[in-house]
C-alpha cells in the first residue's frame, strides 16, 4: 500500500508515513536502518542476514523516490543501498512491535548492543584461575 504522505523529520531523523485509510506511523532512523532491505543487511539468501549493531543514533538524512513504487533512504552513517518499496514500508510500520522485539532479542543473544562503541567485558573470578 502506497503512503498518501511521506515526511522526513530532519530533527529526529525519522520518517512519518500517512495512509489513505487514516493510519499514521513514525519510524526511527535506527529501526529503518537495521531493517534495510539491502544485501549488506539481508545478505544474499536465507540465513545470510547480518545483525546490525551500534545503530541507536543513526538518523534518516535524505529520501529519494525510486520510480512510483519505492524510496531510497540515505542514513547519516552513509548507508544508502536499500530500496524501500511501499509494501515493505507498510509491513515495517504495521509489524513494528514484532520486528523490534525480534531485533532486540537477536542483539541480546549475540551479546551486542544498540549503542556504538560498547564492549562487553566478562569478569573472571581470580580464584577460578
Amino acid at each position: 500500500m502506497a503512503p498518501s504522505k511521506i515526511k522526513l523529520n530532519k530533527n529526529e531523523g525519522s520518517l512519518s508515513l500517512e495512509y489513505s485509510d487514516g493510519s499514521h506511523f513514525t519510524l526511527t532512523g535506527e529501526y529503518l536502518r537495521v531493517h534495510s532491505p539491502s544485501a549488506e543487511v539481508r545478505g544474499h539468501g536465507k540465513g545470510q542476514e547480518v545483525l546490525q549493531v551500534g545503530k541507536k543514533d543513526v538518523k534518516v538524512a535524505n529520501l529519494e523516490p525510486s520510480g512510483n513504487y519505492a524510496i531510497q533512504i540515505t542514513f547519516d552513517d552513509g548507508h544508502d543501498s536499500g530500496i524501500y518499496s511501499w509494501d515493505y514500508l507498510y509491513d515495517l510500520a504495521t509489524n513494528h512491535s514484532q520486528y523490534w522485539e525480534k531485533y532486540i532479542l537477536s542483539l541480546q543473544q549475540a551479546g551486542k548492543h544498540r549503542e556504538a562503541n560498547v564492549q562487553v567485558v566478562q569478569l573472571v573470578d581470580p580464584k577460578k584461575l
